[in-house]
């Protein structure tokens, strides 16, 4: 008997301390429980688990690998932001005519401005229909206090 299974042995309750196989890839009970139930319950959740064991065995800290997939995140998110950003319509680069450029520069604000327009008149639209729901309800709710032989202000 080992060192470590005689401290087991001597810790306390019956699963404490215990592992289910050997090596630096030991299960502990509950660890087995996670991926049954992970699975049972959502399928990606046990392969999750049983990922972060196998990143467990191959020495790497799990909370570094969080840290790390946070880092790659922010770094994927930012280049796509900045692409976003640097995007421009129909594959606008120079044409090398400079007539040309400034002709597609001036149609390209124009439809911008109407895309500004479209979205302010969207706006007004939704603010429109919002005022006709609230004037519905105020009419709907007036109509039940009357029933009701309430006052309605």
């Amino acid at each position: 008997m080992s060192a470590y299974e005689q401290a087991a042995g001597q810790s306390g309750g019956p699963w404490q301390g215990r592992r289910c196989g050997g090596g630096a890839f030991a299960w502990k009970p509950v660890e087995i429980l996670a991926v049954v139930v992970g699975f049972a319950i959502y399928w990606p959740i046990g392969l999750a688990v049983l990922g972060w064991k196998v990143l467990q065995r191959k020495g790497y800290p799990v909370p570094d690998v969080f840290e790390f997939a946070r880092a790659r995140f922010t770094d994927f998110a930012s280049r796509a932001t900045a692409q976003r950003q640097a995007w421009q319509p129909f594959g606008a680069t120079k044409s090398g005519n400079a007539a040309f450029d400034e002709w597609r520069k001036a149609e390209l604000e124009k439809l911008d401005e109407q895309r500004r327009k479209l979205d302010a008149a969207e706006r007004e639209f939704a603010e429109h229909m919002d005022n006709l729901r609230r004037a519905r309800d105020r009419e709907e709710f007036d109509r039940f206090m009357a029933a009701r032989g309430g006052n309605a202000q």
